[in-house]
């Protein structure tokens, strides 16, 4: 008799265990997608200048912003996929760090900014306004722009 009254309890504890267990694994699935699409997302701050500049309303409205303030850095893809951009704060921040698709622009306006293009030929680069020249195909360039 002694013998019959553990078994449920064993049964009970190991149904336990295992409901215990999924939920772990659960909330590790969840929180993982979400860290995830928090990693892919781009900084809410930079979204608007990531938008491609498309219509007339878009131009305009992007006009007196330009004339207000010069970003130090503006990228454009003019290729159908411009491989891996990246941005970042020199010693801090990574502010981009991937592909761009054709008509899309980023602008920073950090007083410094190390840029590193993977395919230099595949973007248009201006820094503080004045353009800068375009890459030879497939060749990587690296450098730093300081704010004028």
């Amino acid at each position: 008799m002694g013998r019959h009254s553990s078994e449920p309890m064993g049964i009970a504890r190991l149904a336990l265990a295992v409901l215990a267990v999924g939920a772990v694994v659960t909330l590790l699935v969840i929180g993982g997608r979400a860290l995830l699409d928090l990693l892919d997302a781009p900084p809410p701050d930079r979204e608007p200048a990531a938008a491609p500049a498309t219509g007339p309303s878009t131009a305009a409205s992007t006009a007196p912003a330009a004339s207000a303030q010069v970003p130090t850095v503006r990228i454009e893809c003019v290729a159908e996929t411009c491989p891996l951009v990246t941005v970042r704060v020199p010693g801090g921040d990574v502010l981009q760090h991937r592909e761009m698709s054709r008509g899309e622009e980023v602008r920073y306006f950090e007083p410094e900014l190390d840029v590193v293009l993977s395919d230099a030929s595949t973007v248009r680069v201006e820094e503080n306004g004045t353009p800068r020249a375009q890459g030879r195909a497939g060749a990587r360039e690296a450098f730093t722009v300081r704010g004028g």
